[in-house]
């Protein structure tokens, strides 16, 4: 599970929450009588439901229901859960995301009437405050939905789960929805050029980790580029084989878990990486990769019988094979001390949970809108791939390269938090280089160690921050008596009719060829859980 927030769905009342004595330290404001002589208060952090009808439902568990058994008087509903409330004709309506499974919630509803006619203002006003708490100055209601339907992606089940697990949340809680399919590669991004950004607060992308690269370049198009980037939030309803952005800023590759993460996230800036190659201009949000990362994502196609589980198979191949991938990197550095990187990820832990504590909030218009000088693209500081290397870069030849991985976000999949100090806004990318003539032990070693966060600890892990960096990979020679074993290799790899490397950018393939990459601060716009940092267990932290 990649949040270490508590989970929304837990019940904060608990099962022997004292509600009578709850409801006495409460003002008679955030209580209002409905019928069937129940009670409905505004408790701390949970609408508080006290029913004496409750009691006669009968447990599913209690051998399907049959047997009668009493169940508590009380249930309470987080505010996080409220999806929206509103009183109509002395009749109250309440819908809220209602655990179903271990992951995922589906719409539930709590209905009750006003029965005392004398307390219509009252509860006019209490439902108003329900609302408000529900939704905090900095989390924006009914929000503008553009949805993005990638049908092809993952196992092309994106549609289904849009219509099934994610569509009837964003309806309960009253959002304007604009769904449009996909139809072919690039289509997201051509749609992201032309949209207008005053019609919409955010866009959706029901698909993997793809259809969020092309939003994001996409309004990195428009005339207005760094308005559009700014005033339109992207995120991500999982529903592909990577789903990194959803993982990282709503805690959860859960369809349905994500649809409550969007509808009360919160506006948060994110540095985007600007890429040159070759030409080309564009941005990654999440990561680029050449060696094993990138062979064993792109080059295993052949292997997508296998699931997910064709990622592992290669990177253990190729571990085996102790396969190299020579390059010279050039790099503008931040930091390689290990120790000073931790601590500067924890001091932002801290002063974030400080923030949280001290109820500061700020409004979506004070936090991500601010005005800039100009609303075009900012300039590159450090120049593109075809210039001639600026003097603050440090440059190393590694002919023996096994691994070079450079991310802007914790998680790269479920079990993989590769970044584990990445930070929304730091203005920094974190980049991990490994050796690959490290003993097959070792390598083993570091693998397993990934999904619990001790990557890092390794000290044969190079892991440092950086403002930008050129990367020139090449092709590793192969001496005569090792070339039968290489291409056995490169078969059990899936990667056996492949001609030359493999570089991965955001999980897509770009040329094999030099590229130049650096940060640029707060550019693109998402929506998150916890603003500041990404979903990452402490447990995991650096």
């Amino acid at each position: 599970m990649a949040s270490s927030a508590p989970n929304p769905f837990d019940d904060p009342a608990g099962s022997g929450v004292d509600v009578s004595s709850t409801t006495d330290m409460l003002t008679a404001a955030a209580v209002l009588n409905v019928d069937r002589n129940a009670t409905l208060t505004l408790g701390t952090d949970a609408l508080i439901v006290l029913d004496d009808g409750l009691k006669h439902r009968r447990r599913p568990d209690n051998l399907c229901g049959l047997l009668p058994q009493l169940s508590k008087t009380t249930r309470a509903v987080p505010f996080y859960n409220i999806l929206w409330a509103e009183l109509s004709d002395f009749e109250i309506t309440i819908k809220y995301a209602q655990p179903s499974g271990k992951k995922a919630c589906k719409v539930g509803s709590i209905h009750y009437s006003v029965t005392d006619k004398s307390l219509y203002a009252h509860a006019k006003q209490w439902v108003a405050a329900l609302v408000n708490r529900a939704y905090p100055s900095n989390t924006k209601r009914r929000k503008r939905i553009k949805v993005l339907v990638n049908p092809f992606g993952g196992q092309g089940k994106a549609q289904q789960l849009w219509t099934r697990e994610v569509e009837p949340i964003f309806a309960a809680a009253q959002c304007d929805v604009d769904v449009e399919k996909t139809a072919y590669r690039g289509h997201a991004k051509e749609i992201a050029e032309k949209m207008d950004v005053d019609a919409f607060d955010v866009v959706a992308c029901a698909s993997g980790d793809g259809l969020p690269h092309e939003v994001f370049n996409g309004l990195a198009k428009q005339k207005y580029a760094r308005k559009a980037l700014r005033q339109v939030a992207v995120t991500q309803i999982p529903c592909g084989s990577g789903n990194a952005l959803s993982l990282n800023i709503n805690g959860t590759d859960s369809p349905s878990l994500a649809a409550v993460a969007i509808v009360k996230g919160v506006r948060t800036p994110m540095d985007l990486m600007a890429i040159t190659q070759g030409s080309e201009r564009y941005y990654s949000f999440l990561s680029q990769a050449v060696g094993i990362v990138a062979e064993s994502d792109l080059g295993t196609e052949t292997l997508r019988w296998m699931g997910p589980f064709r990622f592992t198979w290669g990177i253990l191949i190729r571990i085996v094979g102790q396969t190299i991938y020579p390059a010279e990197v050039s790099i503008v550095l931040d930091s390689s001390d290990k120790h000073a990187i931790r601590e500067s990820y924890r001091h932002a832990v801290s002063e974030h949970q400080s923030a949280l504590d001290d109820n500061m909030t700020l409004s979506p218009d004070e936090d991500t809108r601010a005005t800039f000088d100009t609303e075009l693209l900012p300039g590159l500081k450090y120049g593109t791939v075809a210039d001639p290397l600026p003097a603050t870069f440090e440059t190393a030849d590694l002919p023996t390269l096994g691994n070079f991985y450079t991310g802007n976000m914790v998680w790269m999949s479920p079990d993989a938090p590769f970044f584990q100090a990445a930070l929304p806004a730091d203005g920094k990318m974190d980049m991990i280089n490994i050796d690959g003539m490290l003993s097959r032990m070792t390598a083993l070693r570091m693998l397993s160690s990934v999904e619990h966060g001790k990557l890092m600890a390794f000290p044969e892990v190079s892991y440092r921050k950086v403002l930008a960096y050129r990367i020139s990979p090449r092709m590793a020679p192969t001496p005569s008596t090792r070339r039968v074993r290489a291409k056995i290799g490169r078969w059990l790899g899936g990667a056996g009719k492949q001609k030359q490397g493999l570089v991965a950018v955001d999980g897509e393939s770009v040329p094999f060829e030099p590229f130049q990459v650096e940060v640029v601060p707060s550019l693109g716009t998402v929506l998150s859980k916890r603003g500041a940092i990404y979903e990452l267990d402490p447990a995991l932290g650096p």
